[in-house]
C-alpha cells in the first residue's frame, strides 16, 4: 500500500497532461528498444524523428497511462481492470510480458525526469509494476498464453 501511495504523489504532473507523457513514454520505448515498435502495427512506418509529434502516439500513450492511473488508485485491488487488459494483450495484441517490463521501465525514467520521482519513488513504481506484471503474468497463464 504504501508503494502505491508514493508513487501517486508523483501521479498529479503525469495525469495533468496524459498525452504529453504517453508520447514521451512510447517515443522513448521505441527508441531505446527498437523492436517493441513492431508491436504497434499502426506505429511501424512512422521514423523516430517523428514521433514526438505524432498524434496517434500520444493519444496511445495517453490511454496506456491512464489505465497505469486506475491500476495505482486501485492500490493492489485491481483484478477486474487487469483481467481485461490482460485478455487482450494476450489474445489480441500478442504482447510477451518482457515489454509490460520494458515499459515499466521507461514510466520510471520518464516520471523520474518529468514528475520528480525520486529514488524511493522509483523504487516503489519497481514494485508495484512487479505485482502488476505478475499478476498479468499469471492471467496470461490461465488463458494459456505464453508471453
Amino acid at each position: 500500500m504504501a508503494d502505491f501511495d508514493m508513487v501517486l504523489k508523483h501521479w498529479g504532473p503525469v495525469e495533468a497532461d496524459y498525452a504529453t507523457h504517453g508520447n514521451m513514454v512510447l517515443t522513448r520505448l521505441f527508441t531505446e528498444h527498437p523492436d517493441t515498435q513492431k508491436l504497434f502495427p499502426k506505429f511501424v512506418g512512422i521514423a523516430q524523428g517523428d514521433m514526438a509529434g505524432n498524434e496517434a502516439i500520444s493519444a496511445h500513450g495517453a490511454t496506456v497511462l491512464k489505465k497505469l492511473g486506475e491500476l495505482l488508485k486501485a492500490k493492489g485491488n485491481h483484478a477486474t481492470i487487469l483481467k481485461p487488459l490482460a485478455n487482450t494483450h494476450a489474445n489480441k495484441h500478442k504482447i510477451p510480458i518482457k515489454n509490460f517490463e520494458l515499459i515499466a521501465e521507461i514510466i520510471g525514467k520518464v516520471m523520474a525526469e518529468k514528475a520528480g520521482l525520486d529514488a524511493g519513488g522509483q523504487q516503489a513504481l519497481r514494485n508495484v509494476m512487479a505485482t502488476v506484471i505478475a499478476d498479468i503474468e499469471a492471467e496470461y497463464k490461465v488463458l494459456g498464453f505464453k508471453g
